[in-house]
């Protein structure tokens, strides 16, 4: 069953709908409108400086991988599962932290808090913790070396300046509850690919790939970080034929556990 809705993710992704930078920027600026279904990923937007992007699109570092991320992975996970996935419209909602309406989104996701240099201010970690706590679940992703670790870490102590961030093991069940995942498996950024001599193409990471979170007391996973990892531009190139096939495929089975762990738990 597993190689089966990988060879799907593979196929579903190559053949990706291409949006319009016009289409893109409207999108983003004013968000689109949530009709009742089972899931719908909210992207966390923050104060930043600066952005970057691809595709001919340059976005603040909150909405970088956007809109191409959400385009080709929520296709997917309706493609592979039988959630009823808001997938009919490209665009994903943006909100603030400080915007109540996160409260109707409880899977959220923020990306390049370290290079976006991400700092909540009071009122956004006191929503973001409520949030979690209530039973809401972020992910944060394209978070590299010890530098921005340290910007992302003194984020996260504002929300939770009591609980510690730790390893996940392989034993917790997001690891194993639709894709069997691999550990130390490299998910990269474009920027983080190499061609060898031979013709081959490598990742060189800035550091070993690792999964990390911030449990509740009951040891349920609020919030995951993809540390040394860049799901969201895997997403993004999921049909660009330079970005290799196995590691698009992980980036996908990653998020589908990211997925089904947060309905389910």
């Amino acid at each position: 069953m597993l190689k089966t809705a990988a060879a799907a993710l593979i196929v579903l992704f190559i053949g990706g709908i291409a949006l319009s930078e016009t289409a893109a920027r409207k999108a983003l600026d004013a968000g689109a409108d949530s009709p009742g279904v089972e899931f719908h990923m909210a992207r966390i937007k923050y104060k930043t400086f600066g952005g970057a992007g691809s595709h001919g699109i340059i976005q603040p570092w909150w909405a970088i991988d956007y809109p191409y991320a959400e385009e080709h992975f929520l296709a997917a996970l309706s493609r592979v599962t039988q959630i009823d996935v808001f997938k009919d419209d490209p665009f994903s909602e943006h909100l603030e932290l400080t915007d109540p309406r996160i409260f109707q989104y409880p899977f959220l996701f923020l990306q390049q808090p370290g290079q976006g240099r991400w700092r909540p201010t009071p009122q956004e970690a006191a929503n973001l913790r409520e949030h979690l706590l209530r039973g809401g679940f972020m992910l944060i992703d394209d978070i590299h070396g010890e530098y921005d670790w340290r910007i992302l870490e003194a984020a996260l102590k504002t929300v939770f300046p009591d609980r510690k961030i730790v390893d996940i093991p392989d034993t917790d069940p997001l690891m194993h509850i639709f894709y069997d995942l691999q550990p130390g498996v490299p998910i990269p950024g474009l920027r983080h690919l190499r061609r060898t001599r031979g013709g081959e193409i490598v990742a060189q990471m800035e550091g070993i790939p690792t999964w990390r979170a911030i449990y509740d007391d009951k040891g349920r996973i609020m919030l995951a970080i993809n540390f040394n990892m860049d799901m969201g531009d895997a997403w993004e190139h999921a049909d660009d034929p330079l970005y290799p096939g196995p590691m698009t495929a992980n980036a996908y089975r990653l998020g589908t556990n990211y997925v089904i762990y947060a309905m389910t738990h």
